[in-house]
């Protein structure tokens, strides 16, 4: 049996145990403090669902989550991906694309999120030279208010997550952080924001300050946990991504996070785990946000 395929059983087989612990599938990830809705951002899987769509939607069924952040659709139309996330009662409720395309053709952006059923579509890194200074976050900002223009026509919403860069000290005059000028220049009605946790930790930044900062802005998190010792403070927007570990075991502090996320008013919490083992660490994640207490 090849490692891949004997991976996928091993996963299969905990995410099984893990959801035939659980009431029903709607309960999973949530308890007395964690009221989700929880979901999988599927790039967590992405060697599986590369190798195997099939397989890769049949161990996210498994974990008992309903609700997905698509990032991408493994060389298939968007019709037939969506109608494989029907088939296995996946809910895809955003999508990542590149900021290139968002830029030259949101039109196009948005026929494909219609075809996928998205609500949001989105973003997750604004190509920049040097430091993310003002000039380029204000030209990003436009982009993105003309994307999130386009698709209000179709029922849609923009939406830009963090990847660090964007909370660089220094780089602009007045002490404002990219990110800052990001949340300024955009206009809410047509732009939201999603926190990568560990993109707000990982640069030495809290995520609940920042979600206290901007309520109302952030429609979603990236629930990622930063491996502690892992030292902290960088701005370049990468790590090794065996660094993510289960929540609940690195350095963040959920319950001050998530307590801060219900009070900003988020909407939606995606796990992410880009680790080689998320498909062992998902169904202790979900765990560990059914117990987790604020």
């Amino acid at each position: 049996m090849k490692a891949s395929r004997r991976l996928f059983v091993a996963a299969l087989g905990a995410a099984v145990l893990f959801a035939s612990g659980c009431a029903t599938s709607s309960s999973v990830g949530t308890g007395g403090s964690f009221k989700g809705p929880v979901g999988l951002q599927l790039y967590s899987l992405r060697g599986l669902f590369t190798k195997s769509v099939p397989q890769g939607l049949v161990l996210t069924k498994s974990y008992g989550v309903r609700d997905v952040e698509l990032a991408g659709t493994y060389n298939l139309p968007p019709e037939k991906f969506k109608a494989m996330l029907d088939e296995h009662g996946l809910n895809p409720i955003a999508g990542h694309f590149s900021f290139d395309k968002l830029r030259d053709d949101p039109e196009a952006v948005a026929r494909e999120s219609k075809a996928l059923g998205l609500k949001y579509a989105g973003s997750a890194w604004i190509p920049h030279q040097g430091a993310f200074d003002e000039t380029q976050a204000k030209a990003a900002a436009a982009v993105l208010n003309r994307a999130g223009e386009v698709f209000a026509k179709h029922g849609l919403k923009v939406y830009y997550h963090c990847h660090g860069f964007e909370f660089q000290p220094g780089v602009i005059p007045d002490g404002r952080k990219g990110m800052d000028v990001l949340m300024a220049e955009t206009n809410p009605k047509y732009v939201d924001f999603q926190m990568d946790i560990l993109w707000v930790t990982f640069p030495g930044e809290d995520p609940a300050e920042w979600l206290a900062k901007y309520p109302g802005r952030w429609v979603s998190l990236h629930m990622k946990d930063l491996k502690k010792g892992v030292k902290t403070g960088s701005h370049v927007g990468g790590t090794d991504p065996n660094n993510d570990v289960v929540l609940g075991t690195g350095q963040m502090n959920w319950p001050k996070i998530l307590a801060a996320a219900k009070r900003a008013g988020v909407k939606y919490y995606f796990i992410e785990d880009e680790s080689a083992d998320a498909a062992n660490q998902i169904p202790q994640t979900l765990k560990f946000l059914e117990q987790v207490k604020f």
